[in-house]
């Protein structure tokens, strides 16, 4: 696919980022790391990453803000554009040399994400999207999964770590869906996650607690692959309320009415 130049800024910043962060990897054991708050750890690699991205999307557009969960917000000149980045997605994995974790940079325009782009260096697998252009894998198109039955699907989440306030939520969706489906992953990058049901990996995904830099650049790829995207609370806002449910179109309802069920 021929993207626009935004989207091409974004794929090269992403690749960037990616080499610097697998040679780190491949010395995971030396990396400095602290700690941000329980089970949320932040290494050396993770925050030169952003930096990494930051002065190449903000050298190429001067004038976009820029969202990035390491560093402050950068407010742009240009007040209704701005860069959403998480730099290293699914960092406990990469601290204990997991290999599944991935560069996320989102483009929003006028509070709408028009472009999207999900890097996994380990497996050079480029997610990326424009609005209105589909979605893509490398140099391959995405379509979301065909299958029509719960039991013999595939969903993705994520399992609240640490005494979060939100196990008792995850553990009674489990509850629900493990018994009406084929499994359920839990891989710990919540970009992949939604990037794998844009590819038809997975049929779905649910999540609480996200931040907008784990979603942003993988919202616009589902729906550009073709699947359903809303809020887990029908009435309530994605990016306010930090909870998200997809899934492709055919399994979508029931599955929402399972996960939903009070």
């Amino acid at each position: 696919m021929a993207g626009s130049a935004n989207l091409n800024v974004m794929m090269k910043t992403a690749r960037k980022a990616g080499r610097a962060l697998l040679k780190d990897f491949g010395e995971v054991e030396n990396l400095q790391v602290s700690t941000k708050g329980p089970g949320d750890f932040v290494s050396r690699a993770d925050r030169q990453a952003e930096e990494t991205i930051r002065d190449e999307l903000m050298r190429a557009r001067p004038s976009y803000g820029f969202l990035g969960e390491e560093g402050r917000e950068i407010a742009g000149e240009d007040p209704t554009r701005r860069w959403i980045v998480d730099p290293l997605d699914g960092t406990t994995n990469f601290l204990h040399g997991l290999p599944h974790w991935a560069v996320s940079i989102a483009l929003e325009h006028k509070g709408q994400i028009v472009a999207g782009v999900i890097y996994d260096p380990v497996k050079d697998e480029m997610f990326y999207a424009e609005k209105g252009g589909g979605a893509w894998l490398n140099e391959s198109r995405l379509r979301v999964s065909g299958r029509h039955k719960m039991i013999e699907s595939i969903f993705a989440t994520g399992l609240p770590f640490a005494g979060r306030a939100d196990l008792p939520d995850t553990i009674r969706d489990l509850a629900r869906i493990l018994p009406a489906c084929a499994g359920v992953r839990r891989f710990g990058a919540a970009a992949l996650d939604l990037a794998y049901v844009a590819a038809g990996r997975y049929e779905g995904f649910w999540e609480r607690g996200l931040h907008a830099w784990d979603m942003a650049a993988g919202l616009l790829i589902v729906r550009e692959a073709g699947g359903i995207v809303e809020p887990l609370n029908p009435d309530g806002d994605i990016m306010v309320d930090r909870q998200v449910i997809c899934a492709n179109e055919p399994i979508f309802e029931t599955f929402a009415k399972v996960i939903r069920a009070s």
